[in-house]
């Protein structure tokens, strides 16, 4: 089971690079349409109704594709205060019982991503913009990056457990 464990860990790690790269590029891709509409609003007088949701579209998907990546390397804020005054073997229930509330939580906001994602693409769901960009994209990116991190709290809990054994 341990080897099992291992090589899934290893191959969603390989996810979790691609989806930083592709976090990385969406964070520079709104970085530049930000700046360009700026430039456009100022410089030409001109109207861009279609960056900011563009950007928008982008920081989701930085956002939750990177939050596996993110939550593989416990790099998420977390307050340590009540950790260093419990005795080490309260502190694994502790770190046991997040884990599992995490991936509960996780899943559930996953599915629901999905049922939002299936909506939007059935009937043809669009943002109320002049640009009426298709809302099954932000709506795949969230789910996408809510199965990844389900999928990563899961490799920890059972990582957790089989410490236990």
């Amino acid at each position: 089971m341990r080897d099992l464990l291992g090589e899934l860990t290893r191959l969603v790690g390989t996810v979790h690079r691609a989806m930083r790269a592709l976090g990385m590029l969406g964070l520079v891709a709104a970085g530049l349409i930000l700046t360009s509409s700026v430039v456009t609003r100022y410089f030409l007088h001109a109207s861009t109704d279609w960056q900011d949701e563009a950007a928008v579209f982008c920081l989701v998907g930085a956002v939750f594709l990177c939050s596996g990546s993110v939550q593989a390397e416990r790099g998420h804020i977390g307050i340590e205060a009540i950790a260093s005054l419990l005795p080490a073997r309260v502190n694994r229930w502790r770190l046991w019982l997040v884990d599992l509330l995490s991936l509960a939580f996780c899943s559930f906001f996953a599915w629901k991503s999905a049922t939002l994602l299936h909506e939007a693409w059935s009937e043809g769901q669009t943002t109320s913009s002049t640009w009426a960009p298709p809302l099954w994209i932000p709506y795949g990116l969230m789910t996408a990056g809510m199965v990844l991190l389900a999928v990563q709290l899961l490799l920890q809990f059972m990582a957790r457990c089989l410490e236990r054994e």
